[in-house]
């Protein structure tokens, strides 16, 4: 894998092909089936539950996924950078960054988000029907226009000859999600908050840092230096997959009780939603398993990168079910 291309070889593997197009062809097809989780996903789980749904819940969802996306691709390149400046000769070369792509479609999908929230939590159907100003009168509204305004700045700050700058505006989006998803009303706001920041910023480490990676390894001559990165990671990744599983399990008995969350784990759209990702968060401990096994016994190390990769792909449709769970109703405290 970390090998040079053979002669009439691309580097997608396809004799006389263009480099990266069947990888890219699956890169998208991959796409499109995560985008159907928070599409299809609201209908599926509320079925028979008896719950309504909300106007626009699966364009909500979806906006939610790819805000979620965007906020796991910069930290995580800035997280594996700084991991590979510390691996002892390991190569100058670097994957040319996706962070202003990120910024991008996260400003794209906080400012459909501020539409709906300007409209009073309803899909727009027009221009006319936006109430910009009226963002500014109500909690909701100010942090989904700090949000727009953060993701366009960490564009120009990740476009700038400092890209580690971006941490501010991206520690702004993440403040302001965790804060959103927490109103006043909740009993414990400042604690949800803090429960889901954390929740954030490992998940966010942990996705977008094995993604950047991965994509570092497949530049790499050096195997010893890749396996060196790959197992600095994998001790990294290790705590993170602890913390994000102690705060995600805490989270959901503040909003499930543990007398009734066996019942709502299947009769309430979230309960089946958070039992969907629980299901491929074990996938996914059982593949990170894997592959720290295989880096740690396996005679060519960089055999670990085939779990990795499911991995990143279980990963993504985690990230997708976040953004469905955001969407749905929040279960009742019976």
């Amino acid at each position: 894998m970390l090998t040079r291309s053979s002669p009439g070889v691309s580097a997608g593997g396809e004799p006389g092909g263009r480099p990266g197009v069947g990888r890219a062809v699956a890169v998208l097809a991959l796409v499109a089936l995560a985008a159907l989780i928070p599409l299809l996903g609201p209908s599926a789980a509320l079925h028979g539950t008896g719950e309504a749904a909300a106007p626009g819940t699966a364009g909500i969802a979806l906006l939610r996924t790819v805000l979620f996306a965007a906020l796991c691709v910069p930290p995580g390149e800035l997280f594996l950078r700084r991991l590979a400046r510390s691996v002892p000769g390991a190569p100058p070369a670097m994957p040319r960054s996706w962070a202003p792509y990120a910024a991008a479609a996260g400003f794209v999908a906080a400012l459909g988000l501020a539409s709906v929230v300007s409209t009073g939590n309803l899909v727009p159907t027009g221009p006319a029907d936006l109430d910009v100003g009226g963002l500014y009168a109500s909690r909701d509204g100010k942090l989904a226009l700090l949000e727009v305004n953060a993701f366009a700045v960490a564009g120009l700050c990740a476009l700038s000859r400092r890209p580690v700058i971006q941490v501010g505006p991206l520690a702004a989006v993440l403040v302001a999600e965790a804060l959103r998803a927490h109103p006043t009303t909740e009993h414990g706001p400042l604690l949800g908050s803090g429960l889901t920041l954390v929740h954030l910023i490992c998940a966010s480490l942990w996705v977008g840092g094995l993604l950047y990676a991965l994509r570092t390894l497949r530049g790499w001559d050096d195997r010893e230096a890749g396996a060196a990165l790959l197992g600095l990671y994998a001790r990294v990744a290790a705590v993170l997959l602890a913390a994000v599983t102690a705060t995600g399990v805490w989270s959901s008995l503040r909003r499930m009780p543990s007398d009734t969350i066996l019942e709502q784990l299947t009769d309430t759209a979230y309960g089946r939603a958070l039992l969907a990702k629980v299901i491929l968060m074990v996938a996914v401990a059982a593949l990170a398993l894997w592959a720290r096994i295989r880096l740690r016994r396996a005679a060519d190390p960089l055999t670990a990168c085939t779990p990795a990769r499911a991995e990143v792909v279980a990963l993504g449709a985690v990230v997708a079910l976040s953004g469905l769970l955001t969407a749905l109703p929040v279960p009742i405290r019976w």
